[in-house]
């Protein structure tokens, strides 16, 4: 029923309440009566609407007209709202039954910082419990500066990888964090702890070979350097063989340093700015180091710069002299 068709009755019941008055001479006595009538349906109407909006699982109430079309229509979006919730929350239970099964730590936390969800596999590497830590703010249950100074931050574009202490164990973790909805976030958080044991083997390893490996090179490099002072007294045919094989020790004595500098870069925890260097004075102490190693080549650094950066002395040292020593042996 249209809202005209509704207001068209009404406004028929008060002409017929008014002329049945009239003729006994009550015509706004018998409209006010009309009036109060449809007024105390309403009121009725109403208030089976609200009982029954109380409890939406019931069926809505029998009702006619301009009612039961509101009525139903409440239902309809009623059902449809109950529809989408259970779909939203059958897929995150999905989702949370997902996380639930994975290996790595999941948590939850809203836009405050307070956990939402947890799975059991985080329980040991945070110290939380599930479900008696939801509502809790992270930060407070969590005791390590490095982690909450990540998760406060808000700058998640690289993972965080930090020592902490659970059980009176030291275990390596990486958290990685990513942001959704309004402010919510899911955590990660992984034990690295195998891997991390397994790259010191492996640089280890690496450093005690190259150190081992130096001493025979440099023995086999120093009678090799020997032969050749003298090569003048040697067969013809010994001179060209004895001067690859010095190449080739030399070679390897390159690799080996730079096995070695590289062991011990990646040996080293560094922070993103170290001590003012000073570019000129480095320079200057590589331009009188080459120009004694290398007489004949007449070595000249450009030094027209009063410029300064923070750095590794040594390791920019390094990096500029490999430049440097490769254009002298490579280039004109």
């Amino acid at each position: 029923m249209s809202w005209y068709a509704f207001a068209g009755k009404i406004l028929l019941a008060m002409v017929v309440s008014a002329v049945v008055g009239s003729m006994y001479g009550r015509a706004l006595e018998a409209v006010t009566l009309v009036l109060l009538l449809i007024f105390g349906f309403w009121l009725y109407q109403m208030r089976r609407v609200q009982r029954w909006l109380n409890k939406p699982e019931d069926a809505p109430p029998d009702a006619h007209g301009l009612w039961g079309e509101l009525l139903a229509r409440i239902y309809l979006q009623q059902r449809k709202n109950s529809e989408a919730q259970a779909q939203l929350q059958a897929t995150v239970e999905y989702l949370q039954d997902s996380f639930a099964a994975m290996r790595d730590g999941v948590v939850m936390v809203d836009d405050n910082g307070a956990i939402k969800w947890l799975n059991h596999a985080v329980e040991p590497l945070l110290g939380l419990r599930y479900p008696d830590d939801t509502g809790q703010t992270l930060t407070n249950l969590v005791r390590s500066p490095e982690f909450n100074t990540y998760f406060l931050g808000r700058d998640y574009s690289k993972p965080l990888q930090y020592m902490a202490l659970v059980d009176s164990n030291r275990i390596h973790l990486r958290v990685e964090i990513t942001k959704f909805g309004e402010g919510e976030r899911l955590l990660f958080i992984r034990d690295v702890s195998s891997a991390v044991r397994m790259e010191q083997i492996r640089s280890d390893f690496v450093a005690n070979v190259s150190h081992e490996l130096r001493t025979p090179l440099t023995v086999i490099s120093g009678y090799l350097s020997t032969f050749l002072d003298s090569a003048q007294e040697l067969p013809p045919r010994y001179v060209k063989p004895l001067q690859q094989m010095s190449q080739q020790a030399q070679r390897m004595e390159n690799m080996l340093k730079d096995l070695l500098w590289l062991s011990r870069i990646e040996s080293e925890t560094r922070k993103d700015d170290r001590e003012l260097v000073d570019v000129r004075g480095m320079l200057q102490e590589l331009r009188d180091e080459l120009a004694e190693a290398y007489p004949e080549s007449n070595v000249v650094l450009d030094l027209a710069t009063e410029h300064s950066i923070h750095g590794d002395y040594r390791q920019l040292y390094s990096a500029v002299s490999n430049l440097a020593i490769n254009a002298i042996k490579y280039s004109r």
